[in-house]
């Protein structure tokens, strides 16, 4: 085993006079399956290709894109594992401190919009060559999409990148299935047909069939029209029964085909069985390695796709709803790889995967026709024909937790609480409170307000509730003193003041106290996203309450805090904007006492109320 060549030197040591393809990437070059970038490398050099990596390069002029010469086949392109303007700005669009996906954790080694930045050096460098982009930043910004940072709507990104074919989604088919056609001698240009791809046409050439988005000028100018438009894109991302999709850029056709199919469990298997080294390349060691590869570099992931499909994650957009997953005999295989490794201490971090206890598609029906347009599975409640099968996940922790060398194997990927109560088999959470949590295990009800969840695409706070009283009840007849972490978001569409008040005031009727809150950020590709640039729900075209405003947004995260004696000012602003004075004062029902120079004083009913020194 071997890294893929990062310099010309290690392409020559191999006896390459070229490469096939050189893949440029954002993020510094891991080749572990965790990260997009080595799975597409590793598959196309598994096909027989040779593969360059150029990774980080310095993008202020051509030159770092000459590094190997000329690829005789073309260039793919990835901004990394995340989108570079996600990896560089907060919500709050202030730059980060750190980058985890580059050495050291050090910023500014990839450009703002990279796979825009990449592309248009490309052309620079060697005019009309083959290019392809790919991974998240690409497949999320397919399509016209509203961009937060801008602030407005953007054309799709195959058009400012200039590439030739986009390929979306998980793209280990559409990828090898582009290299043997390139290599075969196809032109780039006449590569329509390829699942999991979208390419661009005069509009004199548009494809029949399929369904047609609302146009990219026709998005610009009306709200309405894209909200339309996304819906559309959500609904026909399914394998089973998606049409291919259109959209006008003025005298040109975005054209999408439909999603590529997903993996068998054996095509799983054996692309995680390729030979990745699972660590950094050595050339980062004098910056101190990359820090994203320590939460996954003993972790294994066995699924793929998520029907649970959240209306603020990019996951059903990206991956889709299907769920893919590995047998049990290779995740007990990579675990015994890993009990190898030397710096293994015997922790195993996770089993899991976009949400860790899904090993099989949501119903029958979804592999007979394919998922419900326009509904979700789980939420507002589970579906009645969801089946729900927690047996073979369980099978195979307590497996790998048997192993020699394995001290713990943890799930720190997601749990769906929600479909875990819909099990009448309480054995897996059993095993999970007494095996398989860290003293915390981290859930997402998100919000408490039902308004919200709902616009959220989450169940209502009820199943938490459930399920925190079970978890709890579990972890004490094991003897075990364990904690939950909710996940909670603020000033997503749908929550006013009125709905943050409410979730303070349940996490004071609970007892929890956040140490974080994330402030809904409006990423490309997604439901919420939507619905926060439009002020519509593109199910309904209803109207949707959006907190855009910077300062009431900073009200509603401080609400969630509410203890913390530095935010009191805040919490007092908000609650008098929401018309909750009553919330303000010395009961136990209260989330803040008054300001100074307020005194205390007693009114007929025998309660405290607010009095003016």
């Amino acid at each position: 085993m071997s890294f893929l060549p990062v310099t010309k030197k290690d392409m020559l040591e191999r006896g390459w006079d070229e490469a096939d393809f050189v893949y440029v990437c954002g993020d510094a070059y891991v080749d572990h399956p965790a990260f997009g970038a080595a799975i597409i490398t590793r598959v196309l050099e598994k096909e027989g290709f040779r593969v360059a990596v150029l990774v980080q390069p310095d993008w202020r002029t051509a030159d770092d894109f000459r590094r190997f010469g000329r690829p005789k086949l073309g260039f793919m392109v990835s901004s990394g594992n995340i989108d570079s303007m996600v990896a560089h700005y907060t919500v709050a669009k202030k730059a980060r401190n750190t980058d985890s996906y580059s050495p050291g954790g050090k910023t500014g080694l990839r450009p703002d919009r990279a796979v825009i930045v990449y592309c248009n050096r490309i052309r620079e460098a060697y005019g009309d060559i083959p290019v392809i982009i790919g991974g998240l930043e690409a497949s999320l910004r397919r399509f016209a999409h509203y961009d937060y940072w801008d602030d407005k709507i953007r054309r799709s990104i195959l058009f400012d990148s200039q590439a030739d074919l986009l390929s979306f989604g998980m793209g280990e088919r559409s990828i090898a299935e582009i290299a043997h056609r390139l290599a075969e001698g196809e032109n780039i240009k006449d590569i329509h047909d390829v699942r999991g791809t979208c390419y661009a046409v005069p509009v004199s050439e548009t494809p029949y069939g399929g369904a047609e988005c609302p146009s990219f000028e026709n998005t610009v100018k009306s709200k309405k029209e894209y909200a339309v438009s996304c819906r559309i894109q959500q609904d026909e991302q399914d394998f089973f029964r998606g049409k291919a999709v259109k959209q006008r850029h003025g005298n040109m056709m975005l054209v999408q085909n439909p999603p590529a199919m997903p993996l068998s469990t054996p095509e799983i298997d054996e692309i995680y069985a390729l030979p990745y080294e699972r660590n950094y390349h050595p050339m980062y060691e004098k910056d101190g390695g990359v820090p994203g590869i320590e939460e996954v570099k003993f972790s294994i992931t066995h699924n793929r796709g998520c029907f649970g499909a959240c209306n603020f994650c990019s996951l059903a957009f990206h991956q889709g709803r299907y769920i893919s997953v590995k047998s049990k005999q290779a995740i007990i295989d990579e675990a015994k790889k890993l009990t190898e490794m030397p710096d293994f201490k015997g922790y195993i971090h996770d089993i899991g995967g976009p949400t860790a206890n899904f090993r099989r598609p949501s119903c029958k029906g979804q592999e007979e026709r394919g998922l419900c347009k326009g509904k979700k599975c789980l939420a507002p409640k589970p579906c009645p024909n969801l089946t729900v099968d927690h047996s073979e996940y369980l099978d195979i922790l307590r497996e790998v937790r048997n192993l020699p060398k394995v001290k713990k194997v943890f799930i720190r990927s997601g749990i769906r609480y929600d479909y875990l109560l819909e099990d009448k088999n309480d054995d897996f959470i059993r095993d999970l409170v007494k095996y398989h949590v860290s003293g915390q295990l981290k859930v997402a009800p998100e919000h408490c307000s039902a308004a919200v969840l709902d616009k959220m695409g989450k169940p209502h706070i009820e199943a938490y509730i459930e399920f925190s009283k079970k978890y709890f009840s579990l972890s004490s007849k094991a003897g075990k003193e364990q904690y939950l972490v909710p996940y909670l978001m603020s000033s997503h569409p749908g929550s006013s003041l009125k709905e943050a008040v409410e979730l303070a005031v349940f996490l004071k009727k609970m007892g929890i106290r956040p140490e974080q809150v994330q402030d809904f950020y409006p990423t490309p590709g997604t439901i919420s996203t939507c619905m926060y640039y439009t002020g519509l729900d593109p199910y309904t075209m209803k109207e949707v309450y959006v907190a855009t405003d910077p300062h009431e947004k900073l009200l509603q995260r401080s609400l969630l805090q509410y203890y913390d004696p530095k935010y009191a000012d805040r919490v007092r602003e908000a609650l008098i904007k929401a018309g909750r004075r009553d919330l303000i004062g010395y009961s136990d029902k209260c989330l803040v006492r008054p300001a100074k120079g307020y005194g205390k004083s007693v009114n007929n009913n025998g309660k405290a109320k607010r009095k003016k020194n």
